[in-house]
């Protein structure tokens, strides 16, 4: 008995590992997703800005969404409680998303053979695929550059997950006190607060994300980070307060 004891606990702490394992790897996964995601409409919303919005700028729009990113941290973040130079991490993100998304995959190769005037094997051909190219040539180079405008906002994301911990943290000892008060006062609990308030917890963690990724034009974080940060502490504030009385 005591042996088989032991290997059901052997076999249920192995279960549980594994169940640890496959939600890490599942939520791993859907983050890369999201964030694909999220690129390619970062992408198209720029596309369809310089088909119909600003059809002068052309492709210097992104880059000058990218300048400007780059200067709000190079001015506003030069301190941080994950990395020495927050400045120095955003260009590092920029080029790894370049180096794996265009170099390593051959897509810059074959874009300088696109744009090449050499002989060519079958230049009818070639001539055709340059043609193509060549029409939407300010739209791949805005494409390529939102995806370096992507890296520097998904790093500053990245660094700006200290003040979202901090504020939730602050949320968490207020809404306890709160607690607290009501269950020594006779507070009378309220389960529709409870489950309301729930309902805005993945909200207030997913939209900055979308919506700082994927904005057409250059914003300061700030701008998008607390807010939405302030959002996440008053939510699990209210949770907590209104969290059930007895545990």
């Amino acid at each position: 008995m005591p042996a088989q004891n032991s290997n059901q606990n052997r076999s249920a702490q192995q279960a549980v590992e594994q169940g640890l394992l496959s939600r890490s790897l599942t939520t791993v996964v859907q983050f890369c997703f999201f964030a694909l995601a999220t690129l390619l409409l970062a992408v198209l919303i720029e596309w369809v800005g310089m088909a119909f919005c600003w059809q002068a700028q052309g492709s210097s729009h992104s880059a000058l969404m990218l300048e400007q990113e780059l200067a709000y941290l190079n001015s506003d973040f030069k301190r941080s409680a994950l990395v020495a130079e927050p400045i120095e991490f955003a260009r590092r993100c920029s080029a790894n998303f370049y180096y794996y998304l265009f170099q390593k995959t051959g897509i810059e190769r074959g874009l300088k053979w696109l744009a090449s005037t050499e002989p060519q094997q079958h230049p009818q051909l070639h001539n055709w695929v340059r043609y193509a190219y060549q029409v939407s040539a300010d739209y791949i180079l805005a494409a390529i550059t939102m995806t370096s405008v992507f890296a520097v906002r998904l790093a500053v994301l990245v660094l700006s997950a200290p003040a979202f911990v901090l504020l939730a943290l602050v949320g968490i000892v207020d809404g306890l006190v709160q607690r607290d008060i009501r269950r020594w006062s006779g507070g009378r609990e309220s389960a529709f607060v409870y489950h309301w308030a729930k309902k805005f917890i993945l909200p207030s963690l997913t939209l900055p994300w979308v919506v700082y990724l994927a904005m057409p034009f250059s914003i300061h974080p700030n701008v998008i980070v607390l807010p939405f940060a302030v959002l996440l502490a008053v939510v699990v504030r209210v949770m907590t307060a209104t969290f059930k009385k007895y545990l």
